[in-house]
C-alpha cells in the first residue's frame, strides 16, 4: 500500500501550479468521450456535507434498515433490507450507476406524512440494490410503492454507462399509499437539464422502450381534479407541480441558461424562461440535441454559470456590488416600501454545500470506467477531484469525523474551501481571479493525468484485481490532499495579497519589496470606475470635493 501512495504522489506531483438543485443529464452520443455524465449542485443554506461511501454487504434474513430522513435527520420506520447490497460512494456506485436529483415540491397536498422513504434515502437505496438504470427506477419506484413515500416532488437523474433517465415522482398525499410518477430516457444524442421544477410534460406510455410510468400516473391526476382532457393531452408537470413566475424565473431559467450555451434558438425560449408569459409561451421541451458534443470540461464549465452575457447577468447592474460580485444574499425574494422584488438565481450559487459530476464509461471496466468529480462547495469556487467508483473509502478530506455543520476542521474540504470562497465573495473581480487561476491549475491537471493513469490502472487491474483497486483507491484520495493542500496555500495567499482591502504588488510570482526589505507600498485602487459612476449618480455633490480646496 505504501508504494502505491508514493508511486500516485509522484503521478500527481505536476498538478499543482437538497434543497434547491441544478442537474445535466447528457447522453453518450452527445458527450465527446462517449461518456454518459450527469451532475448534481447539493444547494441548501449554510448546510455541511461529505462524501459517504457505503461498503458491499450481505445480511442474513429478517434483518431490518432504519430510515432516517437525510434533510431533517428524522426517523421515519424501518423497512426489510436486502439480501446483498452494493458499493456506494456518494451518488455512484460499483457499477457506474449513478443517482442525482433536484426539488420541485408540487402540490402541497400530495405531501405523504405516513411515508416511510424520503427522496435522499431513495437514492441510496436505489444504488445498493440496482446495477442499471432502468433496473434503479424499478427498485426506486416498488419501495415507495410499498412502504410510501415520505418527501415533496422529485426530480431524479438516473444513469448508467448506457442510459440517462429522467424520473419525476410525487406523493399521493396519504390518500394513497405509494406514489405517481413517469420516467423518460433521454436520447443518447442529447443534453437535459431540470432545476427544482418539474420538466415532463407530454409522453407516450406506450413507447415502453423510452417510457416507465405509474399505472395510475393519470387516472389519479382525474381523481384529483387536476386533468380533464384527452390521455395524449397529459402533462404531468402541469397536472402535479403547476407552473407560477418563481418556478419559471428560479428554475426553468437555469435550464434555459444550460440549454443556451450548448443549442442553437434558445432566444425564442427566453421569453418563456423571464417568467412573465406562463400562459402565451410554450415551456421547453424535455431535451435537445447539442450544436457539439460536449467534453467533460464543458460540463464543469456549464456547472458554474451565473447567466454571463445573457438578460438574467447577476453581473451587470449595481446589485452586484462595488466589486462585481454574481452571488445574492438569501433569500431570494424581499421587499421595500411594500412592493416585492427578487435576485436571479443562477446555477453556481454560493448556498451550494457540494457540486458532483458523474462520468460513465461503457469501453472500460467499471473500476476504472466510473468517476465521481467531486467538489465540497459550488462549481466555480472548487476544483473538480476525481473519485473512482471502485475506491474502498473516501479521501479523508471529503468524509473528516471532526467537521460539521457547526465545527470547523482544516482537514475538512468543506471547510477550506468554504473559507476560500466567503474571503472571495466580498471582492470578487479583484481576489477571484486568483481562486480562478488555482482551480484551473489543479483542475487541467487532474484531466491531462486522467488518460494516462487509467492505462496504468487498467494493465493493473488485469493482474491483479485487488491491487488495481488500491491504486485506484490511493489516486482518488491523494487527488483530494493535492487539492486541499493547494487550497490552504490559495487561501493563505489571498489573505496576504488583499489584506486590508488594498493590494500587494508582485512581479514574476514574487512579491515586490523595498531597497531596505519591507513590502512595497500596496496597490490603492478604491472604487472601480463602474461603481464610481453609480456613486455620484445616487449622491450627487454630496462627496464631492470644492474647487480649489
Amino acid at each position: 500500500m505504501k508504494r502505491i501512495a508514493l508511486f500516485v504522489f509522484s503521478l500527481l506531483a505536476g498538478i499543482t501550479s437538497s434543497e434547491a438543485c441544478t442537474s445535466f443529464l447528457i447522453g453518450k452520443k452527445a458527450s465527446a468521450d462517449g461518456s454518459v455524465m450527469i451532475t448534481y449542485s447539493m444547494d441548501s443554506f449554510g448546510m455541511f456535507t461529505n462524501l459517504q461511501h457505503f461498503p458491499a454487504a450481505t445480511h442474513p434474513a429478517g434483518t431490518m434498515r432504519k430510515i432516517v430522513d437525510g434533510d431533517t435527520n428524522h426517523y421515519l420506520g424501518e423497512i426489510p433490507e436486502a439480501p446483498q447490497t452494493y458499493a456506494v460512494m456518494g451518488n455512484i456506485n460499483e457499477f457506474q450507476l449513478s443517482i442525482m436529483e433536484t426539488t420541485f415540491g408540487g402540490r402541497e397536498e400530495l405531501v405523504d406524512t405516513t411515508g416511510i422513504i424520503d427522496y435522499v434515502s431513495l437514492m441510496t437505496l436505489g444504488l445498493q440494490r440496482a446495477k442499471t438504470a432502468r433496473e434503479a427506477i424499478l427498485v426506486m419506484t416498488e419501495l415507495v410503492e410499498k412502504h410510501g413515500y415520505a418527501s415533496s416532488g422529485e426530480s431524479f437523474s438516473i444513469a448508467d454507462p448506457n442510459e440517462a433517465w429522467i424520473l419525476e415522482m410525487i406523493g399521493k398525499g396519504g390518500k394513497e399509499k405509494g406514489a405517481v410518477w413517469v420516467a423518460v430516457r433521454i436520447p443518447d444524442d442529447c443534453i437535459a437539464c431540470h432545476a427544482n421544477q418539474s420538466r415532463i410534460h407530454q409522453f407516450d406510455v406506450k413507447d415502453t422502450e423510452n417510457v416507465i410510468a405509474s399505472k395510475d400516473v393519470i387516472s389519479f391526476a382525474r381523481q384529483m381534479g387536476y386533468f380533464k382532457g384527452k390521455d395524449s393531452e397529459f402533462s404531468f408537470a402541469d397536472a402535479y407541480a403547476p407552473a407560477d413566475f418563481s418556478a419559471i424565473r428560479f428554475c426553468e431559467a437555469r435550464v434555459w441558461s444550460f440549454y443556451n450555451k450548448w443549442v442553437d434558438g434558445m432566444d425564442k425560449y427566453l421569453e418563456y424562461a423571464k417568467g412573465y408569459a406562463i400562459d402565451t409561451e410554450a415551456p421547453m421541451p424535455l431535451y435537445f440535441k447539442p450544436k457539439q458534443k460536449l467534453s467533460l470540461k464543458d460540463v464543469m464549465t456549464s456547472m458554474r454559470d451565473h447567466y454571463e452575457g445573457t438578460f438574467f447577468d447577476t453581473q451587470a447592474d449595481c446589485s452586484a456590488g462595488i466589486f462585481d460580485m454574481p452571488y445574492r444574499p438569501s433569500p431570494l425574494t424581499w421587499e421595500y416600501e411594500g412592493k416585492k422584488y427578487f435576485n436571479e438565481r443562477p446555477i453556481s450559487t454560493q448556498q451550494a454545500c457540494a457540486t458532483m459530476i458523474a462520468q460513465l464509461r461503457a469501453d472500460m471496466p467499471n473500476e476504472v470506467g466510473g468517476i465521481l468529480w467531486w467538489g465540497n462547495d459550488e462549481a466555480n469556487m472548487v476544483a473538480y477531484v476525481p473519485v473512482y467508483c471502485c475506491a474502498t473509502k473516501a479521501p479523508a478530506c471529503f468524509d473528516d469525523p471532526q467537521a460539521s455543520d457547526v465545527n470547523f476542521s482544516w482537514n475538512s474540504a468543506f471547510w477550506v474551501c468554504n473559507w476560500v470562497a466567503n474571503m472571495t465573495y466580498p471582492r470578487y473581480s479583484q481576489v477571484f481571479p486568483a481562486v480562478e487561476q488555482k482551480r484551473e491549475e489543479l483542475e487541467n491537471g487532474f484531466l491531462a493525468k486522467q488518460a494516462s493513469f487509467e492505462q496504468i490502472a487498467l494493465h493493473e487491474l488485469a493482474q491483479n484485481k485487488q491491487k488495481g483497486i488500491e491504486l485506484l483507491t490511493t489516486y482518488s484520495s491523494v487527488a483530494a490532499e493535492t487539492m486541499l493542500s493547494e487550497w490552504k496555500k490559495l487561501g493563505e495567499y489571498i489573505i496576504v495579497k488583499f489584506n486590508d482591502m488594498v493590494v500587494k504588488k508582485e512581479t514574476n510570482g514574487r512579491y515586490d519589496m523595498t531597497p531596505d526589505g519591507i513590502a512595497a507600498p500596496p496597490q490603492r485602487d478604491g472604487f472601480p470606475e463602474k461603481y464610481r459612476k453609480t456613486i455620484i449618480e445616487k449622491t450627487g455633490d454630496k462627496y464631492l470635493i470644492p474647487s480649489g480646496k
